[in-house]
């Protein structure tokens, strides 16, 4: 990869993302680029299925893949640039935009602009999640099962409702109607039971629009954050609600934070009902009720290089 003017990208855009903010995103940055002496190739897709071909074609011109839209597209792709050894960067253009959060990306076009022609590529750890039927995919920030996959399902039928108020909306609504999830967890071969809220797993510091839900978290450390929320009453936890954006909630009773590099994760409602499992905005289907074949979640340490 050249360095400056001299860099290659391929703008991969979603243009669905932040209800159809993508190419607004991409038009002024592409111009930017040119102007810069940048080679500049935007293709829109909204389809996962086409993302691996995509990306081995970039990376085989040697050219800066470039995720542009929310979580959910940053997973898929960070997964296919990761294997074919390329280099990924970041345009946020989604609702939570949670990654690039954690990248420290900027918003302004200029800035993204110089952060791409003469930003430094930096490894950073992803994470591979396996199902209980075998199916594996790549995620780049949080899996997570329970209520807060529950909120991820309510914004997604949200749009009504201003972007800004999506995520604090279907947060309460899904707190005031979360029934318990008995789970089984382990953490690097170490086994606990809870009755929980919901169980994070995390490679990144935050979920849900600037929830800092794993404090701890660092792209780079080697480790996953494991955050659960024992099951309390549906008031308490929406009184608690406002200490997840600042990270003070892991300082609760009720709140276990454990680190490890493989976690295996099983679970139903109290009483009966299949869990639901979310990974960066996008549904995964449901929890293993099975604990002999459980949700596994592995880290894999310095996976894939990204311009931060």
């Amino acid at each position: 990869m050249t360095p400056g003017s001299r860099r290659a990208f391929a703008f991969l855009v979603n243009p669905a993302s932040g209800g159809g903010a993508a190419p607004k995103v991409v038009v002024p940055l592409a111009r930017a680029l040119r102007e810069a002496g940048a080679e500049v190739e935007v293709t829109y897709t909204a389809s996962a299925a086409e993302t691996p071909a995509l990306v081995e074609a970039a990376v085989a011109r040697g050219a800066v893949v470039v995720s542009v839209g929310g979580d959910g597209m940053l997973s898929s792709v960070a997964g296919a640039v990761a294997e074919r050894e390329g280099v990924l960067a970041v345009v946020p253009a989604g609702r939570g935009n949670d990654f690039a959060r954690m990248l420290e990306v900027p918003t302004d076009t200029a800035a993204q602009a110089r952060l791409l022609l003469d930003g430094a590529p930096r490894r950073i750890d992803l994470l591979r999640v396996t199902g209980g039927d075998g199916t594996t995919s790549v995620v780049a920030g949080s899996v997570y099962a329970g209520v807060d996959a529950r909120a991820a399902e309510i914004v997604d039928r949200s749009r009504w409702l201003p972007s800004k108020l999506q995520y604090p909306y279907a947060a309460v609504r899904a707190l005031a109607t979360y029934r318990p999830v008995e789970c089984v967890l382990e953490v690097d071969g170490v086994r606990s039971t809870h009755q929980a809220a919901t169980v994070v797993i995390a490679n990144s510091r935050f979920y849900g629009k600037g929830m800092a839900i794993a404090p701890a978290a660092s792209l780079d450390d080697g480790l996953l954050d494991v955050i659960v929320i024992e099951a309390a009453s549906h008031l308490d936890l929406i009184r608690a609600l406002p200490k997840v954006y600042d990270g003070s909630h892991v300082d609760l009773a009720e709140v276990t934070v454990r680190t490890g590099r493989r976690v295996r994760l099983s679970g139903q409602h109290r009483g009966g009902g299949a869990v639901p499992v979310g990974a960066d905005g996008e549904a995964l289907g449901a929890l293993p009720a099975d604990d002999a074949a459980p949700l596994t979640v592995e880290l894999l340490p310095a996976a894939v290089r990204v311009l931060a």
